[in-house]
């Protein structure tokens, strides 16, 4: 970790974003009752405005983004069709019910499934009632390009492209058409492709109602959390194995209320190879025997690669198999339940550097060694949502990483300080606020675009925790409170609490929290994890 380290704020100009063409066959949408788009307005996912004769729904928080514009691929909007008040009421009520109040607090960059679902675009309804018959359009495959508008088939119903970039994800699990968790959010129902199937209106709107009937439902499941062995909420937190101040700690003396105990650092052998070299003044047998005290307590043990000045070499073939041949042998040896990246610029993890492709071709051929392998990640925050205001360098360098290990990870736990201020879609928040943890967590598990027009799609909220500062003196900044925690953590899990940032829909199953480091929360007087672990309990 990056414990000393302060980036400076990048200032960047925006981009100027393609204006939209729309379809000369958008269809026909009543819009009474629909708003009128207004400049100074701003809009959460989902709600529906109209201007310049023609309907709107909004795909994510937007202000001053005009929807004639910005209706492209990726965008703020999507176009529904022109208003020409010549559709049937059954369409214009669906219309109506989708419509949502603009909202003076930018709540989420990503609608809730079953609102989405209600605001479901006329062209879907309109052509269900033309009835059934075996549908041409092409087989949805994931990670194929989807533009908004285009349809595919899956599971014997046709669908139509709301969203590309989720359309487009290859997280198959919760987008694919019908089946996904978050479906609804990129995708709307169109027909049957059974040729028997009702060709009625009615009909259609309840196999979208049956497909998410509720907020509740569709949220849980797509926030279904995976049985990795840890609590429904957990405490991470870091063991160094050397003295910067704190002090050591025998790690059978390590306090209970830690879930997940994170050993810093392994070292770089050279060509690839790793290796962990105990502090002088520690006993390896005893060590070793102290893991598996911990492991029968039923904690985590790991151990992290990286640290302010750690790196790991990974630039070919060679340097992956002796990478995953000496990190098996340290976990075979020390019995550690995984692994932990920590890396940063010094390790190379910089956008289109040999180990942006190769750490994840290492981590997948642990995870043949080691089913169970546990996995976190614990990046600074430009590597992460950087990728919002800048994509290159150290900007956005962990997204293709995660990206390509989101089935492997166990938890993502983005480091809120020593960076100074986080550019989000909901504001700009400054370290130790609860907006910075909710605004930064929500990018993680809502998704994002990144300044490239793609989109980060977001990962489940039992993979997402935050991460900060044990007390003031184990961090330069982003000092947090005791109070500010347990707001975050509310208004994440039940909608209290909550400051300027407040989500869409609770996520119950968001993880947890961790910190830097357990040596200095014990040093300080446990100022950290005596609080933080009694309101985590406190959660549903």
């Amino acid at each position: 970790m990056s414990k000393f380290t302060t980036i400076k704020k990048l200032t960047l100009s925006a981009a100027a974003l393609c204006a939209a063409t729309l379809g000369a066959n958008a269809h026909a949408v009543n819009c009474s009752g629909v708003q009128v788009w207004n400049s100074t307005g701003q809009y959460t996912g989902t709600t529906q405005v109209q201007t310049a004769g023609k309907a709107y729904v909004a795909n994510w928080w937007s202000q001053g983004a005009d929807p004639v514009t910005h209706s492209a691929q990726y965008q703020e909007w999507t176009l529904q069709g022109t208003c020409d008040g010549t559709t049937s009421s059954a369409v214009a009520s669906s219309i109506a019910a989708s419509s949502k109040p603009a909202s003076s607090i930018p709540a989420s960059s990503k609608p809730a499934s079953s609102i989405a679902a209600s605001s479901t675009p006329a062209s879907s309804i309109a052509a269900s009632s033309v009835g059934g018959g075996l549908c041409t359009s092409p087989q949805y495959v994931a990670g194929t390009t989807y533009n908004a508008g285009q349809l595919v088939q899956n599971g014997g119903n046709e669908y139509s492209c709301k969203i590309g970039g989720w359309c487009s994800s290859t997280a198959a699990w919760a987008y694919a058409p019908g089946t996904g968790s978050a479906w609804t959010d990129a995708w709307a129902l169109v027909r049957s492709c059974t040729a028997g199937a009702s060709s009625s209106v009615k009909s259609s709107t309840a196999s979208i109602a049956a497909s998410s009937s509720s907020v509740a439902s569709s949220t849980a499941a797509s926030t279904s959390s995976v049985n990795n062995g840890l609590p429904k909420h957990a405490l991470v937190g870091y063991w160094h194995n050397f003295n910067n101040g704190s002090g050591f700690i025998r790690l059978a003396d390590v306090d209970s209320v830690w879930d997940v105990i994170v050993i810093a650092f392994a070292d770089d052998a050279g060509n690839g190879s790793v290796a962990f070299n105990l502090d002088s003044a520690m006993n390896k047998a005893q060590f070793i025997a102290d893991v598996a005290t911990k492991r029968a307590q039923g904690k985590k043990v790991i151990l992290s690669f990286g640290g302010q000045n750690g790196t790991v070499t990974l630039n070919n073939a060679t340097n992956v198999t002796n990478f995953v041949n000496s990190t098996a042998a340290i976990l075979n040896e020390y019995g550690f339940d995984g692994i932990d990246l920590d890396l940063e610029s010094g390790a190379g993890v910089s956008l289109g550097a040999p180990i942006i492709t190769n750490l994840p071709i290492a981590v997948k051929q642990l995870k043949t060694k080691f089913p169970n392998l546990y996995l976190s990640m614990a990046p600074e925050h430009p590597y992460v949502q950087g990728g919002f205001t800048a994509y290159s360098g150290i900007w956005g360098a962990y997204l293709p990483i995660i990206d390509s290990l989101r089935n492997e990870l166990s938890i993502l736990h983005v480091q809120l300080y020593n960076n100074g201020s986080l550019y989000t879609p909901y504001g700009t928040f400054g370290e130790g606020t609860e907006d910075i943890m909710v605004a930064s967590s929500l990018m993680l598990i809502e998704g994002f675009k990144k300044t490239d027009g793609t989109m980060f799609v977001g990962l489940r909220p039992d993979q997402i925790a935050v991460g900060v500062p044990s007390g003031s003196h184990s961090a330069n900044t982003g000092f947090v409170t005791p109070a500010n925690v347990d707001k975050t953590l509310t208004c994440l899990t039940k909608l209290v609490n909550c400051a300027t940032v407040k989500p869409s829909v609770a996520y119950p199953t968001f993880r947890g929290m961790m910190t830097w480091s357990i040596n200095w929360d014990v040093a300080d007087g446990r100022p950290f994890s005596v609080p933080v672990s009694t309101s985590l309990k406190a959660l549903p």
